[in-house]
């Protein structure tokens, strides 16, 4: 690194990306910074420089060795190795400490027996919340959200009826004389705080099969919104939020569910405001400002792919001119926009993909938006979905036929 290049972070300030340190910051404090890039998206530190941008040049002569074996051996785990250099300036030498995206995440700060895990948030280190340390030991492949147990949530509140057609009619199993024993091993319950006593319903399970799943898991409903207008406004046509199993019960004759899986429940609610009636050759059809095939595709995906650490629910919105289906989270796994529509795969919650695909609802190679939503859309009305993969969410929009 250069000293312009050092000018430079100088001027732009402490950021997400940037912290400024005196060479005798107390190892654990020093420890902090470099756990928070860690389990972010790494940062640099730059020592013998003041919080207000002043250099005033590194002090310690063993400074890398005091680094490695000090800070580094002594307060963090697992071990990272920084890159480390020194470029002297005019006002004395700064010694950059490059901190990359840590691959075996989380990093703690080790104090005694205690681990304390940091985040870097805008321009600050903070001790990260339950919340976000659940979403970092998912992410570094520890902890799986959708297996974890739903406090207080006991297999009398699932719906009997649909797990036994599950595993019953779909996968063709004999009638279980022990539930509790087959649901285990199937990660749909899941002991609570690791006593085999208690048993739980795990985020899947309760998902996909609770009668009720909001009770215990707020986020397990979906948000229905339809608007007059290109934008939000307090007077909604539809402000609605689904509270059912996300998966329907049996059928009955032409095709109808005794009881509708969350998709086509939602379909139901919004026909009215993306549909209508016209007379086709002599006969009424219905014609709809989206395929249906390609909303169920879209909410299967929400729902399957989503973060289940974040407390909100998936949402489908409708404008005057499109549609948008956002789902909860980050894309999973170093997934990209591109990456999806080349059909690649990186489930999140494999567990309720795998029971999805039972139902047929998922594509075995997942496809569903390069063969189904893109070209269906085409077929439709020639439009393109548009894709936003942003920090906190992933959502797809379905442009309506303006003719």
């Amino acid at each position: 690194m250069h000293r312009d290049q050092i000018t430079a972070l100088i001027a732009n300030g402490e950021n997400a990306k940037t912290e400024f340190k005196r060479d005798d910051a107390r190892p654990e404090r020093l420890a902090r910074e470099i756990v928070s890039f860690a389990n972010m998206n790494g940062g640099r530190i730059l020592l013998g420089v003041e919080d207000d941008g002043a250099v005033s040049g590194v002090q310690r002569a063993d400074l890398q060795a005091w680094l490695m074996d000090t800070v580094i051996g002594r307060y963090v785990t697992p071990q990272i190795i920084p890159d480390y250099a020194e470029v002297a300036m005019d006002d004395g030498t700064v010694a950059v400490v490059d901190v990359p995206l840590g691959a075996a995440k989380p990093y703690a700060v080790r104090r005694g027996d205690k681990l304390d895990y940091y985040l870097r948030l805008g321009n600050t280190c903070q001790l990260a919340s339950r919340e976000q340390l659940a979403r970092l030991f998912e992410s570094g492949g520890l902890v799986s959200v959708e297996k974890m147990p739903v406090h207080g949530g006991g297999m009398d509140e699932l719906d009997m009826r649909r797990l036994r057609e599950y595993f019953q009619d779909i996968l063709g199993e004999e009638e279980s004389a022990d539930w509790q024993r087959k649901l285990l091993h199937r990660d749909l319950l899941a002991p609570a705080n690791g006593d085999a006593e208690t048993v739980y319903c795990s985020f899947a399970a309760y998902a996909l099969f609770a009668l009720q799943p909001k009770r215990r898991l707020p986020q397990a409903g979906l948000r229905l919104l339809v608007f007059p207008g290109a934008d939000m406004d307090y007077d909604a046509h539809l402000d609605e939020v689904l509270d059912i199993p996300f998966v329907g019960l049996g059928k009955q004759q032409r095709d109808r569910f005794i009881e509708q899986s969350l998709p086509n429940r939602a379909l139901s609610y919004l026909q009215p405001h993306i549909s209508e009636e016209k007379l086709t050759d002599m006969t009424r059809q219905r014609h709809w400002d989206y395929p249906p095939e390609v909303i169920r595709e879209l909410l299967v995906n929400a729902f399957a792919h989503r973060d289940w650490t974040k407390q909100n629910d998936a949402r489908l919105t409708v404008y005057n001119d499109r549609m948008e289906i956002t789902s909860p989270g980050a894309l999973p796994n170093g997934m990209t926009v591109d990456k999806i529509i080349e059909g690649q795969q990186s489930p999140r919650n494999t567990n309720m993909v795998r029971i999805l695909r039972d139902y047929g609802l998922m594509d075995d190679r997942g496809m569903g938006i390069r063969r189904k939503v893109i070209p269906l859309m085409r077929e439709h009305n020639d439009s393109a979905p548009g894709f936003d993969a942003a920090a906190d969410y992933f959502k797809v929009t379905l442009w309506k036929r303006t003719t």
